[in-house]
């Protein structure tokens, strides 16, 4: 039961055409697909037209992984396609860990996160110079809990991008996280909802405003949460890599 046929895809932030090439032709040779329930774009799923479809929403892990061994067995190749990347809120550890006690084997394809198809939406860069060169991901605690030295406010505190996933229905203790950790009030915020979807929403606002603008919209969930001065500054500094007295192994100083 070492075979290769398992393969965990990631199915990328909405758009049918954000899926990685790699990605897509393991859908189109699956003879069975266990997809991301509401999460992934059902249309994906053209890429697979003859295969068996599981809903993975409606499944528990045990189930999942029961279809897992059948298509071992039958020697039939499986997608487990999971939304954006799955190495960003996946839970894809715990099946790949029971694929191990198995003896099953499996590979991952990797796909583009909600943070960088919303990035692209507004046509963002998150590490602008002399502004910020790192980005958070993270999240509120909900049903799962986030460790305490990974508070809002301790990231808050760095005053660097953040992209905060799974906490649109908790925005008014955000934003009142992310001021007491260091954010002024009108730090520059986005609300991007299904990012790259056909029926994408996206707002520039403030941390403050956060929650009166996701109210405003009708905004409870499926929705990314950017923070930020590079969701809108003009005043950064230009990248060192293409000044012209800067030097690179492929350019020499035309100053």
């Amino acid at each position: 039961m070492n075979d290769l046929n398992i393969h965990f895809v990631g199915a990328g932030p909405g758009a049918v055409d954000l899926i990685t090439v790699r990605g897509m032709e393991l859908l189109k040779k699956a003879k069975i697909v266990i997809y991301a329930g509401s999460l992934v774009n059902p249309q994906l799923l053209n890429y697979s037209p003859e295969a068996e479809i599981y809903d993975s929403s409606k499944m528990t892990l045990d189930e999942v992984i029961e279809v897992m061994k059948k298509s071992c067995v039958e020697g039939k190749e499986l997608v487990r396609l999971h939304t954006g990347e799955p190495s960003i809120y996946g839970a894809v550890r715990e099946q790949m860990d029971a694929l191990d006690e198995l003896g099953i084997g499996y590979d991952s394809c990797p796909g583009v996160s909600a943070c960088f198809g919303a990035a692209a939406s507004l046509n963002l860069e998150y590490t602008l110079p002399e502004v910020s060169q790192s980005l958070v991901i993270t999240r509120m605690a909900g049903k799962t809990k986030v460790p305490e030295f990974e508070s809002i406010e301790s990231f808050a505190s760095h005053k660097a991008t953040m992209a905060i996933y799974l906490s649109t229905s908790m925005l008014d203790e955000l934003s009142e996280r992310l001021i007491r950790g260091g954010y002024s009030e009108d730090t520059p915020a986005a609300i991007v909802y299904k990012a790259t979807w056909p029926e994408e929403e996206k707002y520039i606002c403030t941390v403050k405003e956060l929650p009166s603008v996701a109210m405003e919209h009708g905004i409870t969930k499926t929705a990314l949460i950017l923070v930020g001065d590079v969701i809108d500054t003009t005043n950064y500094e230009k990248s060192r890599l293409y000044a012209e007295d800067f030097s690179t192994e492929y350019r020499q100083a035309k100053k």
